[in-house]
């Protein structure tokens, strides 16, 4: 004989009632069917009875519309013919139900005696209409009222099951039974008085688990809205799944921790006799489920699940009076229990100088009220501190029973969490190694429970989330190159990269799933306006994991920003040279707040495009070398000037042109006046380890004053014009040496410089061509012959890939 419980959900609708029949027809053995009430009822009972008590007249709505929502249902399910009888017998109980909540009503009050009776109803009326739908479609079913078989007694003060009684009554009647399907109603039982009763939270489970333990059943089954157990909670990690196969104590300890599948109370009766439960899915009757079984020891698998509980309060009882004072502890629970307030998690601190506990934060208030006043002795001599509660937190949980064994779990996950800026409060772990808990703030579980799961359960592929600012000519070779990998990537590098927001100078867009990139540009023309401030502040209450700001932009408003991402730890990545060049106080800044916040910041393209100068010359210094003298070639955008200017061209048509192909900056009089390059230096300089400001560096300029003092393009272009021989006349220089004209920058001795120079045959500069760049690092290890870097140093393309280049580097931090 097999037991079968279906809850709330599962006899929500007709629907559902339906399948339920259909699951229970491929069955051969016996069947007990334990039923909840109809989704809902039971808070709508509840509520009706509140309201009774208190007067209002409102609860003959809610009675009312109860009435109509099962007999909807009962004619929904019966054919016409059979109606009659079942109608009669649910308006007839609804009239009881009535008149109970009318004394309600009249005394203006609800005892429990009363309320259990009033609830009681929800499970009575489901499963006497099923029972009756059953027998309709020709099952060999009957109804039998559970309160006949489960009796409860008193103790403590609360009713509890005599079980001597229940398994004498249970067993009776099963073997006895002839019939293929016997419905039951969960959640209701009788006190040896012969009142009605309930058994409490999961009450339906626990009456499931009553009858499966009476009787010896092989197994029993719960069924519900999901496919078993999962990994984590599936509606806050979209990447949950089912736990094929898991022991009572790992499953106990996940629903402890808020997997809502089981109630671990409910479970005792069959986890003694060690009777094995699946946990299955009534709208996915196929689907595997969860099997759990006394032992599960799988090889190789030592977290088994995430879980958590929320709207968690914290209260901590310390001070030097509970220093070597025994009974302190003992008086702090006595306190607590004898309100009625549950711990879910204990810490103590070795020096026995404080206690912290977890409790449910809608008992805080009281919590900290009596602790207060039973230790209103020691506070009031300074021996124990005040009790100050700390809210809205929640407890994450890693749960196994192979966890014991293995090492370095609790770094593992204390890291995790750390690298993505969740701060821990409190940590508990047991004796039995089977749970490692922590507090955290509430507003953090989502991305605590993603980022565990992530490192646990996904194969070690790793998820970035990117918000980018830009998206022009470099932004939209990013995103062409970002959709062009995106397998590569996650098959070869492991790393799952979405964009989640982005944003251009008119509109953003944001979509929690991952834009697509396929149509992004018609999306975002239609997104909503473009905001800096609102789209910082959607970036951090999404919260993500791994969230990586990128700017694309030349914009200084959109760099003064970085503080602000950094500090959130969500990492920066960025081809704008405004932050970098700026004042070292603000660049040193932000370097400290990654490293503070552990949220990388990276600004390969800075320099030299998707070159890896920065790269390089980090690893220089972190292997302990010393840079000497830097000479380089840093402008792509000069360098395609000086390639192609000549006495058969025009100083003014070149410009235009590498204006044209995104060599140079929207404003090309940054690029030729020597500013982007100093920039550049500077950044170099300073990576180098020395503290430099812009000001300090030395730029030789070679454009007249006239075009320096330009106040838009326009006049920018047409003082080239009017110059054309001021050009001429550098390029004839040149030529008459037979040099070329390359724009210099170089950092000797402390000191920085930038600057057009003739450079002659020979020079590793010489031969330069179209708009690479090339810089040449004097190192200690590298005094006579150069470190060289040469290539592309400018266009859309290659910048894009640098960028590209840094999402990678975070990937593999």
């Amino acid at each position: 004989m097999k037991v079968l419980k279906f809850g709330g959900s599962s006899v929500a609708k007709p629907e559902n009632i339906i399948k339920i029949k259909n699951i229970i027809s491929k069955y051969n053995d016996p069947i007990i069917l334990v039923v909840s009430a109809l989704g809902g009822v039971t808070d709508l009972l509840l509520e009706a009875g509140s309201l009774a008590s208190a007067q209002d007249q409102s609860y003959k709505k809610i009675l009312s519309t109860l009435e109509e929502r099962h007999l909807s249902t009962i004619k929904e399910l019966i054919p016409v013919i059979g109606q009659s009888k079942v109608l009669s017998k649910v308006k007839s109980e609804f009239n009881i139900l009535e008149t109970l909540l009318e004394g309600a009503f009249f005394i203006g009050e609800i005892t429990p005696k009363l309320s259990d009776k009033i609830v009681s109803y929800g499970e009575l009326l489901s499963s006497y209409i099923i029972s009756e739908y059953l027998i309709s479609e020709k099952l060999d079913a009957e109804f039998k009222d559970s309160r006949e078989l489960i009796i409860t007694q008193k103790l403590n003060g609360k009713n509890v099951v005599n079980f001597t009684k229940t398994n004498a009554n249970c067993s009776a009647y099963f073997k006895a039974s002839k019939k293929k399907v016997i419905v039951c109603p969960g959640f209701i039982a009788t006190s040896e008085e012969g009142v009605s009763t309930t058994l409490g939270r999961g009450g339906s489970d626990y009456t499931a688990a009553i009858y499966a333990a009476a009787i010896d059943a092989n197994i029993l089954e719960i069924w519900t809205d999901v496919s078993g157990m999962y990994t984590a909670n599936p509606k806050m990690v979209k990447q949950a799944k089912a736990i094929p196969h898991i022991s009572y104590e790992e499953a106990m300890e996940l629903s402890h921790f808020g997997a809502k599948v089981l109630y671990p109370p409910t479970i005792q009766p069959v986890l003694s006799k060690g009777i094995s439960i699946v946990i299955k899915n009534t709208f996915s009757p196929d689907e595997e489920g969860t099997l759990i079984t006394k032992s599960k020891n799988e090889k190789g698998k030592t977290v088994r699940g995430i879980s958590h509980i929320g709207n968690i309060a914290l209260l901590s009882l310390e001070g030097p009076g509970m220093v070597g004072i025994p009974g302190i502890s003992k008086r702090f629970f006595e306190v607590l229990s004898q309100a009625d307030i549950s711990v879910v998690l204990i810490t103590q601190a070795s020096s026995e100088h404080s206690i912290c506990v977890g409790i449910s934060a809608n008992d805080v208030d009281k919590a900290v009220s009596i602790v207060n006043e039973a230790f209103e002795y020691e506070i009031e001599r300074g021996r124990i501190k005040q009790v100050i509660p700390e809210k809205d937190l929640a407890i994450v949980a890693l749960v196994g029973d192979n966890m014991k064994s293995h090492q370095g779990l609790s770094g593992k996950m204390f890291s995790t969490l750390g690298k993505n800026n969740v701060n821990i409060r409190v940590i508990a772990q047991g004796a039995s190694e089977r749970n490692i808990s922590c507090v955290i703030n509430e507003n953090d579980v989502k991305k605590a429970l993603n980022a565990l799961h992530e490192e646990f359960f996904e194969e070690n592929i790793k998820q970035l989330n990117l918000f980018v600012m830009g998206v022009g000519n470099v932004g939209a070779k990013f995103l062409e190159q970002i959709k062009e990998q995106r397998k590569f990537l996650k098959e070869n590098l492991k790393l799952n990269i979405r964009v989640i927001g982005m944003s251009n100078s008119r509109t953003m867009l944001f979509d929690e799933k991952g834009i697509d990139l396929n149509d992004w540009s018609t999306k975002l023309a239609v997104g909503q306006k473009a905001d800096k401030v609102k789209f910082l502040e959607l970036v951090n209450s999404l919260n993500f994991r791994n969230s990586i700001f990128v700017d694309n932009t030349a914009s200084e408003e959109v760099s003064n920003t970085y503080s602000e991402y950094l500090g959130n730890s969500i990492s920066v990545v960025t081809c704008n040279k405004i932050a970098c060049s700026s004042a070292f106080e603000n660049y040193s800044h932000l370097k400290s707040l990654a490293r503070t916040y552990n949220a990388p910041f990276l600004f390969e393209t800075n320099v030299g495009a998707g070159l890896p100068i920065i790269d390089t010359l980090k690893h220089l210094i972190a292997s302990g070398d010393k840079i000497l003298k830097i000479q380089a070639v840093l402008s792509g955008s000069l360098n395609f000037v000086f390639n192609n200017f000549n006495d058969q061209t025009t100083f003014h048509d070149v410009v235009k042109q590498a204006q044209e192909e995104g060599y140079t900056e929207p404003d090309p009089k940054i690029d030729l006046s020597g500013v982007d390059v100093m920039r550049k230096i500077l950044i170099l300089a300073r990576e180098s380890g020395n503290q430099l400001e812009i000001s300090d560096i030395t730029n030789n300029p070679f454009l007249p004053e006239e075009s320096l003092n330009t106040a838009n393009n326009d006049e920018f272009f047409a003082s080239l014009v009017q110059n054309e021989a001021h050009f001429q006349s550098l390029y004839t220089s040149a030529k008459k040496s037979d040099s070329k004209l390359k724009y210099v920058a170089q950092f000797d001795d402390g000191k920085a410089s930038v600057g057009l120079q003739e450079i002659p045959k020979g020079h590793d500069f010489y031969n330069l061509e179209g708009s690479d760049n090339i810089v040449l690092f004097y190192t200690e290890r590298y005094p006579n012959q150069p470190m060289i870097i040469k290539g592309a140093g400018a266009g859309a393309a290659v910048t894009a890939s640098g960028i590209f280049a840094d999402i990678i580097r975070i990937g593999n931090f």
